[in-house]
């Protein structure tokens, strides 16, 4: 397609992903942006922000055009329940696996180039009985993905993680050889191929305290993840480690490492998103289709009031359009 087309969810109804969508919108683009939502919450919501909108039916069978500040093309799915803006309601967990799966559909089929995807809140999914773990597993399973990797990037750094929505007690068994040679792998083959790396550096951050202190702190490191970093070296991944979490992040480690693979999720995301929240952007490797999203959560006690920040939303559809193009530049 000679105009990308870029497929943004919206979210949690209660929260600010509706906002900052409408907030999107208000500028112009160099690709067609689609918006998955219930159109008649996008018109509630451009009233309450004071924002001006004019929203239109989105054609899939129609050629992509640059989308133009004001005007929305929305792929419809209706909420069960009315919106109140702050408040959860399970009724309407439905309607935010509709706007996944229609987006995650579109890009199967190759209507769209990528989809971006507005935070959801995970209480109110799992409050209607759905299991649900968070976006990168799900479409990791509605793609047929064997296994997905989250990486959050930012101009300042990227970092991935080996494990994801775990409890800390489940992490250490979580990390096996076969997991995390895997995550090697993924990890570097989509910096090759979607961010046009040659050869990217990935440094593994340790387990425990001092990456185990010689096995003093524990064995993790001595019995799994050296072996597999040898093992990954000899594959041609240059994987460096396992390296102390609390001394991987300094600024000499940073400018030789394309990528921090953490072990778990508050290993490695608290360090990226001080450095720059609001700015970085997550992207889920190891998955047939493109996606990205941004590094925050639904904010609802900022919905509808026109305080949202769009930074990640933009960030992340601006990522979403240099990797469609085939490539991006150093930092995102």
């Amino acid at each position: 397609m000679s105009v990308p087309r870029i497929v943004v969810t919206s979210g949690e109804p209660a929260g600010i992903g509706p906002d900052t969508c409408v907030m999107l919108a208000q500028s112009d683009w160099d690709a067609e942006l689609v918006f998955a939502a219930d159109p008649d919450l996008i018109q509630s919501v451009a009233h309450s922000i004071g924002l001006a909108i004019a929203v239109e039916r989105y054609d899939p069978a129609a050629a992509p055009a640059p989308s133009r500040a004001g005007r929305m093309k929305i792929l419809a799915a209706r909420c069960a329940r009315p919106v109140t803006a702050g408040t959860l309601d399970p009724g309407n967990a439905h309607y935010v696996l509709d706007l996944l799966n229609e987006a995650c559909d579109a890009c199967v089929r190759g209507d769209c180039a990528a989809m971006v995807t507005a935070p959801v809140h995970k209480s109110a999914l799992l409050d209607a009985g759905i299991a649900f773990t968070g976006h990168t597993e799900y479409l990791a399973a509605r793609t047929g993905a064997k296994l997905p990797v989250m990486m959050l990037a930012s101009d300042r750094m990227r970092v991935a993680l080996v494990t994801t929505h775990l409890p800390l007690a489940a992490v250490p068994a979580a990390i096996t050889a076969e997991r995390l040679i895997a995550t090697l792998r993924i990890v570097h083959a989509d910096l090759v191929r979607r961010f046009r790396l040659p050869a990217p550096r990935i440094v593994v951050l340790g387990l425990n305290p001092h990456a185990g202190e010689s096995g003093h702190l524990g064995r993790e490191e001595i019995e799994v993840i050296e072996p597999v970093l040898r093992a990954a070296r000899h594959e041609g991944i240059d994987a460096r480690g396992p390296l102390p979490a609390d001394t991987a992040f300094t600024p000499r480690t940073l400018a030789d490492a394309d990528v921090v693979l953490a072990m778990y999720h508050d290993q490695g995301l608290p360090v990226i998103k001080h450095a720059s929240f609001g700015r970085a952007v997550n992207v889920t490797l190891g998955l047939r289709i493109l996606r990205t999203s941004v590094d925050h959560g639904t904010a609802l006690a900022l919905a509808r009031s026109g305080k949202a920040d769009p930074g990640s939303l933009r960030a992340a559809v601006a990522l979403a359009l240099r990797l469609a193009a085939g490539g991006a530049h150093a930092g995102s």
